[in-house]
């Protein structure tokens, strides 16, 4: 499969809770209620949104992404409330070598809830059945348990710490590894 074939199947992906889907100007609001919280963005590359058009310009960054088709990106909606409580996303999608590396973001509403684990399993999945990955990775900020956890839950397998490998939030930071094979997921599906 290559990139363009990759980027045409981007589909909406459903749970017993959620729909991941793809984020359009209508999930302004939402997404700038939780964006906005120092708590949420604590862990996350990006600085806090201050204003309304930090989050327009986010969401101008993900549309761009659609184009290019650089990026598989989801928003994590809610289906009993059709809120976007969060994204989810493959922040790198390398199909030359069959990998691609998850990040995401929840609103803090809703943690705890085993909400981003059930997202993460089903773009796991997807990234496994139907792109044919062999490999899927994420990164996690090494203070960043919680995250830490849903990677854990999901059957992600830490590999190690890259010691001050990032300058994040106005300091280096450790940066844990995790990684899940295709072998380990979804022999029997």
């Amino acid at each position: 499969m290559d990139i363009k074939e990759a980027f045409a199947l981007h589909p909406q992906l459903e749970t017993d809770r959620l729909r991941l889907r793809t984020i359009s100007f209508k999930d302004l609001a939402d997404m700038h209620a939780y964006t906005t919280s120092k708590k949420v963005t604590k862990y996350i590359p990006f600085p806090t949104h201050k204003s309304i058009e930090d989050t327009r310009k986010f969401i101008d960054y993900v549309l761009e992404q659609y184009h290019i088709q650089k990026k598989l990106f989801w928003g994590v909606e809610l289906k009993e409330t059709q809120t976007l409580i969060g994204t989810i996303e493959f922040v790198s999608l390398d199909l030359i070598h069959n990998k691609a590396e998850i990040a995401y973001l929840l609103s803090d509403c809703y943690w705890g809830k085993g909400i981003m684990s059930e997202a993460a399993a089903e773009i796991i999945k997807f990234g496994f059945q139907t792109l044919q990955l062999t490999r899927i990775e994420a990164r996690t900020f090494k203070e960043n348990i919680a995250s830490q956890k849903v990677l854990e839950k999901v059957g992600m397998t830490f590999e190690g710490t890259l010691r001050k490998s990032q300058f994040l939030k106005g300091r280096y930071q450790d940066i844990n590894i995790f990684s899940i094979l295709s072998e380990d997921c979804c022999e029997s599906q």
